[in-house]
Parts: C-alpha cells; sequence; structure tokens
C-alpha cells in the first residue's frame, strides 16, 4: 500500500516539490519499506524517538524536525538533523546555534510563521517575524543556516481561507528573500501543504509537502 501510495502522490505533484514523508508515531518497519520503495525524507515531531529511529534506519535518510522544538530537546537532534522546519523564537535560535557549533556542523532551519487562524498552531507572527530579521541576531549565529519559511493553514474546508493563508507565507517568503537574503541561495524552501491541502499549497508556490496519511494511512 505504502508504495502505490507514494507512486500515486509523486505523479501528482510537479518532480521539483519535495515530499517530506511524515514518519511519527510509525515504527522503524514501517519508514524502511517507504525507503525501500525510494523515499528519502521523513518527518518526525519527537526528539528522542527521532533520535532513536535514526540509529536504526540507513544513513542517507534526510530527517527533518517538524514539530514544537523544545530548546532541552535540541541536543538530541544536533548531531544528525538536515532540517528544522520549526525556528519560532530567538531563545531557540541560539540553542540551535550552540548545539550545531558542539558538533561543528550548520542546521539549515525554516522560520515557523503562524499563518492560521487557529491559536492552537506555533510560529512568529508576521510582524514577529519580520522584528526578528530586523534585529539581525541571527547574523552572528553562522552555525545556524536560515533556508526559508514553513507555515500551517487553517483545518477548514473553506479553500479560499486555505489559499489565502498559503498566499501570505508566500508573500511574506518574497518579502524576506528580497530584504535579506537575495544572495543565498540557500533561503529557499516553502514549507507548506499536509494531506488535506497540498495541492492548494502548490498552487501557491510550497517547494516542500508534509504528508502523511496520504503515504501510510490513518494511524
Amino acid at each position: 500500500m505504502i508504495k502505490e501510495n507514494l507512486d500515486k502522490l509523486r505523479k501528482s505533484i510537479p518532480k521539483e516539490v519535495k515530499i517530506v514523508a511524515v514518519s511519527k508515531f510509525h515504527p522503524v518497519e514501517t519508514i524502511q519499506e517507504a525507503y525501500n520503495h525510494g523515499q528519502r525524507i521523513f518527518g518526525e515531531s519527537r526528539a528522542q524517538e527521532l533520535k532513536e529511529k535514526y540509529e536504526q534506519l540507513p544513513k542517507d535518510i534526510e530527517w527533518h524536525f517538524i514539530g514544537n522544538l523544545q530548546r532541552n530537546k535540541v541536543k538530541y537532534i544536533a548531531p544528525f538533523i538536515h532540517l528544522i522546519h520549526s525556528l519560532e523564537n530567538e531563545r531557540l535560535m541560539l540553542e540551535i546555534e550552540k548545539q550545531a557549533a558542539a558538533n561543528q556542523r550548520q542546521i539549515p532551519c525554516l522560520l515557523q510563521i503562524h499563518i492560521a487562524q487557529e491559536e492552537t498552531k506555533g510560529g512568529f507572527s508576521p510582524d514577529e517575524c519580520r522584528q526578528f530579521l530586523a534585529k539581525g541576531k541571527w547574523k552572528e549565529c553562522p552555525h545556524v543556516q536560515l533556508s526559508g519559511v514553513m507555515g500551517m493553514a487553517t483545518f477548514t474546508d473553506n479553500e479560499d481561507q486555505i489559499r489565502k493563508e498559503f498566499r501570505l507565507l508566500k508573500s511574506l517568503f518574497d518579502e524576506f528573500k528580497n530584504k535579506y537574503f537575495a544572495d543565498v541561495p540557500a533561503f529557499k524552501e516553502i514549507s507548506m501543504g499536509m494531506t488535506n491541502d497540498y495541492p492548494i499549497a502548490i498552487e501557491e508556490g510550497s517547494t516542500m509537502i508534509r504528508i502523511g496519511t496520504l503515504i501510510f494511512g490513518e494511524r
């Protein structure tokens, strides 16, 4: 089933859009099955669970951290994480900088921006993110590579609202790219779109979709 789901998904999206297979709470065997069918990017949201899976699975997997990241958990994933989708405040950035430096590596991160109507979703507000970038503390963190933006739309059947929220994220990406990262090729990712709304996200400029249920089925 996983092979069929992956094949179907790949055929439905542009080749340049990356698929992050959201493997959180799924066992190692399930992830290995997706790996065997060519999937290389997996998303997890618990640092210790991710560390355990990293130790058991092939080392060419790109692990993405996609949930709320507590500062005291950064150390577990700093040696190997490929991309953190949820950089949402300065204190977290400083901890990532510290742990990345300790591991002598640079960790790519996405600025998580709160674009939804739901309070439960995390991230900078658009204005908080503008202030964060204007303050410039990130320039003092050579081991943190700001690589784009991430956001989650409201969970709703209202496609106009979803589209409006994704459009906002894309416009913020363009604004930040032009103002701060015009000469930084690494600042290129717009991580938006999940199982229920990824087609709209791709239409609005997503470069990276986070898909769980559509690949692995209901948990």
